[in-house]
């Protein structure tokens, strides 16, 4: 029996107190342990302390976006905002030494307009966006003797440190295979593990949740396969067998979706084989004998051909690697960036970091800080407060203060005991070891990093600060919060309707490429001519690759529901002033991803049957008139629905 909560709380509360939860990443924790730390210590060695200092702040960022996965995705989610930040240490600190106050405000403004629209291009970019403006206010704000080409080498050089660390370090419990593809095989067995569990659930109530976790598994593993690379296909047996294996359980996973919207039970043997595809990954071995198969039923049917084709590619070690993504087109991408959502966030983080670097210019001119002469702080913080990607509004707000007061009151503590410099080296490979366990929460993270940070300018030169570090931040949180309110021109919740839109319009794709399969099969005209060889292998091509598109058809519509679903729930969270913005968006999602399950249900049965039967058809037409319902009720939400090949 499940415990009911003492506390009915809000949910803008109720978020700010939630943390995530797993295993200490112990490879992570020694990579942050190796980075900071240790570049500090060689720029003092070397008599370069305020390079050390630029190089040291670049790892810890880098250690922020330092999140378990592969090696290859890893070289884009700490690469790519590295490359940003530089730049962004570069502009800073040639716009702080050549433009007066007023200047450099509306030059940050402009800069934070721009990083604010590219943010909504996805994680990485918005990871990006965040550390071109952290770097920007960074370099016009804490004066050191190097130019700004010096600074953005290093760094450049302190993420490239810790990114090196990621790619050289094998993780625990790697050291017997190939640790080079550790992350990918991880992510190709849990694909497994969650049809299993799929499977396992089929005809219960937790069906849906298993189908979510499948999806958020299918996500990361093609997240962790693809990346940058040297040629364009895998270059290496290991990482073509991977490919194979996650291509082999794409139609396992759509049959586990069929059965499930089925909503019967399935014998608990059609969760073994799924379960030893996943231990096969995972030992790099064959897979052994699977269970007899079960072909009662069309979704049964696909799922044991779907395993017996996966016993086969894994057993050959070799077969098709097509990862099923398609690259997002330039207008796509202008799209996203210029869209309402683009337009909604760069506005407001425009709004926020102006104001930031304004308010920071008056104090600083009106010698509020004393003999303090390092203003970044109030801008940065605005930078990471105004990130809807951290947490709702007032979630952030409440942690970014509560971790900045508890970080400078533990440092505080320590300045006055710790030797200096080698206490406060000690002190930053502490915190760079903390921080992978602290990004678990928002107010957490803050705290490590108020402490690292804090040590960090102390020994470039810079008196302790902890008071003002607490006046700025509750400056920043003021600032955000006013702003973060403000009717701004256009709907808002644009980043919301803007990736439901998305969501819709991949769903719609998805379904409308398989009802024109249907009314192919439905058009089709026996012959009895007979089929030469030729012929038969040229109409499995055919159907190989409609089958193709249809699976990247489908990944494309359940990943991009995965990021509205995140969206929409972080925005039930906002106080209930912005909350009530975006509310109804969350039946919109309910029933698009009931349309595309539907549509996963249609196209198993078609493979087997070549025809559609009364029930698909009845629950197709019924989402879709829903769908035309909401979207009335909620404006332009919701795109049109398109014609259709098929009556549904």
């Amino acid at each position: 029996m499940s415990r009911r909560p003492l506390l009915d709380l809000p949910p803008w509360l109720a978020h700010a107190l939630r943390a995530q939860r797993g295993p200490v990443p112990w490879s992570a924790v020694v990579r942050g342990a190796l980075a900071a730390g240790p570049l500090l210590l060689a720029a003092l060695v070397l008599g370069r302390v305020s390079l050390g200092v630029v190089a040291a702040i670049a790892a810890m960022l880098a250690g922020i976006n330092d999140r378990p996965g592969s090696r290859r995705a890893s070289v884009k989610r700490i690469g790519v905002p590295a490359l940003a930040g530089a730049v962004g240490l570069c502009a800073g600190t040639y716009a702080g030494q050549y433009t007066g106050p007023v200047p450099l405000t509306l030059l940050l403004t402009v800069l934070g307009l721009l990083a604010g629209g590219v943010s909504a291009v996805g994680p990485v970019a918005s990871s990006a966006g965040t550390q071109v403006l952290v770097a920007a206010a960074v370099g016009a704000g804490m004066p050191l003797p190097e130019s700004g080409w010096q600074r953005g080498l290093a760094f450049l050089a302190g993420a490239g440190w810790l990114l090196t660390l990621r790619l050289a370090l094998p993780t625990p419990g790697s050291a017997g295979g190939d640790f080079r593809f550790d992350g990918e095989r991880a992510a190709v067995a849990r694909v497994y593990d969650a049809i299993a569990d799929l499977l396992a659930a089929a005809g219960s109530a937790h069906a849906e949740d298993r189908r979510a976790a499948l999806t958020a598994a299918l996500d990361q593993a093609q997240d962790a396969l693809t990346g940058p690379r040297l040629r364009r296909y895998a270059s290496s047996a290991a990482e073509r067998r991977l490919h194979a294996q996650y291509a082999a359980a794409l139609p396992l996973a759509e049959a586990a979706t069929a059965l499930a919207w089925a909503g019967e039970a399935v014998s608990p043997r059609a969760a073994a084989g799924p379960r030893r595809l996943a231990a096969a990954v995972r030992a790099q071995s064959p897979t052994g004998p699977l269970p007899a198969p079960d072909r009662s039923a069309p979704a049964l049917r696909a799922l044991d051909d779907a395993l017996l084709h996966a016993a086969e590619t894994f057993d050959r070690g070799d077969g098709r690697r097509d990862l099923h993504t398609r690259r997002r087109t330039a207008r796509q991408l202008l799209t996203a960036v210029f869209g309402r959502g683009g337009r909604e966030y760069g506005l407001r983080v425009a709004l926020c970091f102006g104001a930031g670097v304004a308010a920071a210019q008056a104090l600083h001119h009106a010698r509020w800080y004393g003999q303090h002469t390092h203003w970044y702080w109030l801008p940065a913080t605005v930078v990471f407060l105004v990130k809807p990607d951290l947490g709702p509004l007032a979630s952030r707000v409440l942690c970014r203060a509560a971790g900045t007061v508890l970080g400078a009151l533990v440092f505080a503590g320590f300045a006055a005991v710790l030797p200096r410099p080698e206490g406060l080296v000690v002190l930053v490979a502490v915190c760079g070891a903390l921080v992978p366990i602290a990004t678990r929460h928002f107010a957490a993270q803050t705290a490590v990093v108020t402490v690292l940070v804090l040590a960090l300018v102390m020994v470039g030169g810079e008196p302790q600060a902890s008071v003002g570090r607490i006046g700025e931040t509750l400056l920043a949180c003021a600032i955000v919060l006013v702003v973060g309110h403000l009717p701004l021109p256009g709907q808002r919740g644009g980043g919301v309707r803007q990736r439901l839109t998305e969501a819709a319009s991949a769903a719609y794709a998805y379904l409308t490429h398989v009802l024109g399969e249907a009314e192919a099969e439905a058009e089709a005209v026996p012959v009895a001519t007979p089929v030469t060889e030729a012929q038969a292998k040229a109409g499995d091509t055919a159907g190989a690759g409609d089958r193709a598109l249809r699976w990247t058809l489908r990944r494309e519509a359940y990943r991009a529901l995965a990021e509205a679903r995140t969206a929409i729930a972080l925005s039930a969270a906002e106080l209930p002033a912005l909350a009530r913005h975006t509310a109804g968006t969350d039946e919109v999602a309910a029933l698009l991803e009931r349309l595309v399950d539907t549509t996963t249900a249609c196209a198993v049965h078609l493979d087997d049957t070549g025809r559609l039967t009364p029930r698909h058809t009845r629950h197709l037409g019924e989402l879709l008139a829903r769908l035309e319902e909401v979207g009335e009720r909620l404006g332009p939400t919701v795109p049109a629905v398109p014609p259709l090949p098929v009556a549904a």
